[in-house]
């Protein structure tokens, strides 16, 4: 069944051209279907591949990785909430050597589209350091850069958290790489379009939106948080009516294409984020609930689309005003 269904997804043997358009454009680069497995929540693939063949994906957003190895955060550091789950790793990632040297080598043997790189990090020097690095892989298609990380020369403060910080950190990418970069936003902010339209003015590509919200549980008979860093990002079908806000606001006030991210459980998330303004879509908590989230919303697409009356997915990027 998977392989029919890369064949339809593909335009190979077999595909009619009654057949829904599932494709999209990413900064020049086609992807066959909008799916995007969201980074942390999908390792290096590898975890996947034996679930089924991920190369129906239209790519993925590897784990988010540092210039040094990071065992992350004490445990425990996940907490089930309603609708969703809070988590804490802390960035766990076995640094930008070994993604090089073992993880991007692995990765080709099963994975055999361009990927998406997560950069995460704790200095402007280290996101250049990283970005520079990954921007020499082949298989990297698109930087994604994860602002959401504390600064800690200015307190342990998100550099996501002001225009200027973002900024900061998108010119010093931009300036060691030739790839597309992507800028993931936090939604800790009062006002995410001014953040995203800072990064583009400084070069960005593109937005990502949204990163997990700040949350926190408590075990009320230890009386004491459930996770050992006491909070932590809250993620999750909870999160989605946040994530729409956001892309639809950053999408009418910016020129370049955003990812849409936060809360994707169906293919009617899918599409609905596009409308908002997403020209390609992340999953995140939902493949660690279900493993098959993203081929499940793959083969779900054409249903949805056929209901809707939608022939092409790109006709209804931003089709909201």
């Amino acid at each position: 069944m998977v392989e029919n269904l890369h064949n339809t997804m593909t335009g190979a043997a077999g595909a009619t051209p009654s057949e829904p358009d599932f494709s999209v454009t990413l900064c020049g680069i086609r992807l066959d279907n909008p799916v995007v497995p969201a980074s942390g929540t999908f390792g290096y693939g590898n975890e996947f591949k034996d679930f089924y063949d991920i190369n129906i994906l239209g790519t993925f957003s590897f784990k988010g990785t540092t210039r040094e190895a990071r065992f992350g955060n004490p445990t425990p550091r996940i907490a089930e909430c309603t609708s969703g789950m809070i988590n804490a790793v802390g960035l766990q990632n076995p640094g930008i050597d070994a993604v090089i040297g073992q993880e991007l080598p692995r990765l080709r043997e099963f994975f055999h589209k361009p990927v998406i790189a997560n950069i995460s990090g704790f200095s402007i020097e280290e996101y250049a350091y990283c970005c520079q690095r990954i921007d020499r892989e082949e298989q990297v298609g698109w930087i994604e850069v994860n602002v959401s990380c504390p600064n800690v020369r200015h307190g342990g403060m998100s550099f996501g958290t002001s225009p200027e910080c973002a900024a900061e950190v998108t010119r010093a990418v931009k300036a060691v790489t030739t790839k597309p970069v992507f800028i993931k936003l936090s939604p800790n902010v009062t006002d995410i379009v001014s953040i995203a339209r800072a990064c583009e003015e400084a070069g960005a590509d593109g937005i990502c939106l949204i990163n997990t919200l700040l949350g926190m549980r408590i075990d009320v008979q230890r009386r004491r948080p459930v996770i050992a860093n006491t909070m932590g990002g809250f993620s999750g079908a909870a999160v989605f009516p946040v994530a729409v806000r956001m892309v639809y606001q950053v999408a009418r006030a910016c020129r370049i294409p955003v990812m849409g991210c936060g809360g994707v459980q169906t293919a009617r998330d899918v599409i609905e984020m596009m409308m908002a303004g997403a020209t390609a879509v992340q999953v995140g908590a939902a493949n660690l609930v279900n493993p098959y989230a993203c081929r499940d919303i793959i083969e779900a697409l054409p249903v949805e689309m056929r209901r809707l009356g939608i022939d092409r997915l790109s006709d209804i990027i931003g089709i909201v005003k």
